[in-house]
């Protein structure tokens, strides 16, 4: 081949890579990689910002660091309890009233089962009936300045299991970052009725107008075995920081400290465990000398099933209000 001819091939190609080359950078580059699969599914992760320390990010955290969202996890009315003048309602502590709000129209206990009641399955119903027979509000379990919103969390669940409708929370300091729990309560927050406190002074002066005897876990020489105590009595247990324990003015506010006998070299439980230990017992002496745990009234059950059945999910919420439209659009009898 003579010069000139590869002269002339050098310069075609030249030119047709320069064409081909100005083609493709015209073209309006992908939002994404093609994938076969992309409009079912993206196989391309997406990386997580950056963690922000200041914010939590635990189911627990974020409910017992905003009270409003405690307060909506209750539906039914409830009673409001502020000074220690307060009556005492029967012979417990019961915070319901027969009563769910719908806008202007109130639902009464009863009317709230028979709206949502043929939406939920028989085994769910079965279910939260044989919980509410075992629930109580003669003892409530108060959690005073943890610093680990897992032992808050654990606390919680054993709570649930053990048939304690009512638990306090004094003064969690949501300013440090926890150790991620999500999954240590097992959402047992849902079915509680939670209370927020900023100290014990307010705290212990609701559940003594409530009827509550306050007793603090301590070690000391003057602290009754939990053996030894009367929990027919209706008692708020209260146990304290991992470190610090009860604090002083939590130890001068209450009316008698009781402990847990050790047997060992160490002096202390963990406080989820100890929380743990304190509410079985509790439930194991009622269950010897009352007969059962649980002792609500069937006035009280009632309006308790109509609490746990609006809790189970939002869609019962609805159900109950387009009821409540239901019932404020029927025409009253003449008398």
């Amino acid at each position: 081949m003579s010069t000139a001819h590869c002269t002339l091939l050098f310069s075609i190609f030249a030119v047709v890579k320069t064409l081909i080359t100005t083609s493709l950078t015209s073209l309006p580059k992908p939002l994404k990689p093609f994938s076969p699969f992309s409009k079912t599914l993206n196989l391309t992760r997406t990386p997580s910002p950056p963690c922000d320390t200041s914010t939590p990010n635990d189911t627990v955290e974020l409910l017992l660091t905003n009270r409003d969202d405690v307060l909506g996890l209750m539906k039914m009315e409830r009673r409001i309890t502020k000074t220690h003048n307060d009556t005492v309602l029967g012979s417990h502590w019961f915070p319901y009233f027969d009563r769910f709000k719908c806008g202007s129209v109130d639902l009464s206990s009863s009317e709230v089962l028979q709206a949502v009641g043929p939406y939920m399955m028989e085994e769910r119903k079965e279910r939260i009936r044989n919980t509410v027979q075992n629930r109580t509000y003669s003892l409530c379990l108060v959690v005073e300045g943890l610093t680990d919103f897992g032992n808050v969390s654990a606390v919680f669940r054993s709570a649930d299991a053990l048939g304690f409708q009512s638990v306090h929370v004094i003064s969690c300091d949501s300013s440090k970052r926890y150790r991620q729990n999500r999954h240590v309560s097992m959402g047992a927050e849902k079915w509680l009725d939670i209370e927020l406190w900023d100290s014990a002074k307010d705290c212990f002066q609701v559940l003594k107008s409530r009827g509550y005897r306050i007793a603090t876990t301590h070690v000391g020489i003057d602290a009754v075995s939990i053996y030894d105590m009367d929990w027919s009595c209706p008692t708020a247990i209260v146990v304290g920081n991992e470190n610090r324990g009860i604090s002083d003015e939590a130890l001068e506010l209450s009316d008698l400290h009781c402990s847990i006998p050790m047997k060992g070299m160490v002096d202390s439980f963990n406080v989820s465990v100890a929380a743990g230990i304190l509410m079985h017992h509790a439930v194991c002496d009622r269950t010897s000398s009352l007969g059962s745990h649980g002792d609500l009234t069937p006035e009280e059950t009632r309006i308790l099933l109509a609490e746990f059945s609006l809790r189970h999910s939002k869609s019962m919420i609805s159900i109950a209000h387009d009821y409540a439209k239901r019932k404020a659009a029927t025409p009253k009898p003449k008398l």
